[in-house]
C-alpha cells in the first residue's frame, strides 16, 4: 500500500490495513523476471516466494519475500556477491546472524533464517511494516520530544539486553531502528556487533561503524562496552530533536575527528523548545569520556520515563513504560 506500508496481495481492491483503494495492477506490462531473485528462490531453497528487490545498500542488497507455508511476510538480506567471496565479509554477515539470534527481546529484531551457499550469503528478518527511524526524520525533519524520549527508552532497554549478555552493537542509528505495526521500536543491523573485547576493527585496520554516530572510543579505535552504544543512541536523540546530528563534516575523518576533540551545542540552545531535562539526558549521552555517561541502558531508559512522566505525555509514557516494565514488588 502507497499510503500506509502494509503488504497486500495483488488482487486486493482495497488495502488490508487502512481501506484505501489500491491500484488495478490487471492491465499492467510484466517486467522481465530479475535474476537474483531467481537465484535467490533457489539458494533459500524454495522456502520464501521471492516479491521484490526492497532496497540496496553498500554490504547487501533486501528482498519482500513470503514465506512459502506461512505466508508471513518477511524480509531477505543477501550479501553482495563480491563481498560474499570476501572471507572477511561472510564471517561478519554470518555474526549478524548469530548474534541477533542470541537476543530474544521486544525491541530486538529477530532472526529467522540463515543460509550460505556458494557466493550467496543470506538471512532472513520479520517485514516491519512502519519503517525505519531515519524515514521518519526525512519526513518531519525532527520529531517531538516526547516521540523522541519513548522511541529512545524502547531501544535502550533493547540495548542493556545485548549489552548484559557481551554484545555492543557499535552502529546504532535512525537507518537501525525500526518500528512494528504496534509503533515499538526495534533494532536491528548486528553485522559488527561484537563482544566487549573482541576485535575493534577490520582486517585491513578500517574502524567498523557509522561516522555521524560513532562514539569517540570507537572513533579512535579502542575497546568498547555498551556505553558506546549510547552515545550512539545519544547522536539519534539529538538528530531527532533538532533535525541534524551533533558533528557534520568534508570527509569520514573530520567527522569523526570532531566526535573525539569537540562538544556539541546543547539540543535547547539549538531549539529553545526543547525541554531542559530531556537536553541534559542528550548531553549525558555524549559525553567524551565513558564513565560520565548513563552506566547502563536501562539506566538511560528510566531518565527519559521520567522526563516523559513530568512531561504530561501519557501515550508515550505508556509506550515506554511498556519497555521498561514496573520492578515487582514482594508482597507479605
Amino acid at each position: 500500500c502507497t499510503d500506509c506500508g502494509s503488504w497486500n496481495r495483488g488482487e486486493a481492491a482495497r488495502c488490508v490495513r487502512c481501506g484505501i483503494i489500491m491500484p488495478d495492477n490487471s492491465d499492467r506490462r510484466q517486467s522481465p523476471p530479475d535474476p537474483s531473485v531467481t537465484a535467490l528462490r533457489q539458494v533459500t531453497g524454495g522456502r520464501y516466494t521471492i516479491m521484490h528487490r526492497v532496497g540496496e545498500g553498500g554490504m547487501a542488497s533486501v528482498y519482500y519475500a513470503l514465506h512459502v507455508v506461512l505466508d508471513s511476510p518477511v524480509v531477505i538480506k543477501v550479501l553482495h556477491p563480491h563481498l560474499a567471496r570476501e572471507h572477511e565479509m561472510r564471517e561478519r554477515f554470518k555474526r549478524e546472524a548469530e548474534s541477533a539470534a542470541q537476543l530474544m527481546h521486544p525491541h530486538i529484531c529477530k532472526i529467522i533464517d540463515f543460509g550460505m551457499v556458494d557466493d550467496h550469503v543470506f538471512l532472513v528478518m520479520p517485514y516491519l511494516a512502519r519503517g525505519t527511524l531515519s524515514d521518519r526524520i526525512g519526513g518531519h525533519r525532527s520529531l517531538s520530544p516526547e516521540t523522541t524520549a519513548a522511541v529512545a527508552a524502547q531501544v535502550a532497554t533493547g540495548l542493556d539486553y545485548a549489552h548484559r549478555r557481551g554484545l555492543v552493537h557499535r552502529d546504532i542509528k535512525p537507518d537501525n531502528i525500526l518500528f512494528d505495526e504496534d509503533e515499538n521500536a526495534i533494532v536491528t543491523d548486528f553485522g559488527i556487533a561484537t563482544g566487549h573485547f573482541r576485535s575493534r576493527m577490520t582486517g585491513s585496520g578500517n574502524v567498523m561503524g557509522t561516522p555521524h554516530y560513532m562514539s569517540p572510543e570507537q572513533a579512535r579505535g579502542k575497546l568498547l562496552d555498551g556505553r558506546s552504544d549510547l552515545y550512539g543512541l545519544g547522536v539519534v536523540m539529538y538528530e531527532t530533536l533538532v533535525g541534524f546530528p551533533p558533528f557534520d563534516g568534508a570527509d569520514s575523518y573530520s567527522i569523526s575527528y570532531k566526535h573525539v576533540t569537540e562538544t556539541a551545542v546543547a539540543p535547547d540552545v539549538v531549539d529553545s523548545r526543547i525541554p531542559a531535562q530531556l537536553s541534559a539526558i542528550v548531553m549525558r549521552c555524549l559525553e567524551k569520556n565513558p564513565g560520565n555517561r548513563f552506566e547502563r541502558g536501562n539506566d538511560l531508559a528510566d531518565a527519559l520515563i521520567n522526563f516523559l512522566s513530568t512531561a504530561s505525555a501519557h501515550n508515550e509514557f505508556r509506550m515506554a513504560r511498556t519497555a521498561r516494565p514496573v520492578p515487582a514488588v514482594a508482597v507479605g
